[in-house]
Parts: structure tokens; sequence; C-alpha cells
């Protein structure tokens, strides 16, 4: 695991929870993070990415139900893709 791959977030009762970023992409002009926790669940999250001043990123929740279901439906598609290249 490399750590320039690990992000620490902090949920709304200020706990820090580290994840590691498993891969990245673009829809619509926006990017997202796939993320993984770190504390032994399995269940990736998806964040839209936002780049601050100081070229750093931060992870923004989706609140958006619609950009919410594209973004879901992109990183299925995806995981689709990935798993016919490993595959063939």
């Amino acid at each position: 695991m490399n750590e320039e791959n690990i992000v620490v977030l902090v949920d709304e009762e200020g706990n820090e929870l580290e994840h590691e970023i498993v891969f990245t992409f673009s829809l619509e002009d926006k990017e997202y993070a796939v993320l993984l926790p770190l504390d032994g669940s399995e269940e990736a999250v998806v964040y839209r990415m936002q780049e601050t001043e100081n070229d750093e990123f931060l992870f923004e929740f989706i609140e958006d139900d619609d950009e919410f279901d594209r973004v879901a439906e992109a990183y299925e598609n995806l995981l689709d893709q990935m798993e016919s290249e490993v595959e063939n």
C-alpha cells in the first residue's frame, strides 16, 4: 500500500478515518475518487474531488441523488470493464 494513496476523512462525529484511494475517474467534467476504508470494512465509497488553491484535494460527499446515480453507474461500468480486461 502506497502512503501517497492514503487520505484521512473526518466524519460527522469528528472521528478520523483512513481510506485508500483505489482509483480516480472523470465524469461530466468532474473528478471522483473511489476510496476504500482501512478499518476492515470492504465497502468502497465514491467522493467528488475538488482541487484547492494549494493543489490539494477536498473529498466531497455526493448529496445530489441524480449525480450519485450517474456516478454509481459509471463506477459499475468501470468495474465491469476492469473485470472483462482481467478475464481476457
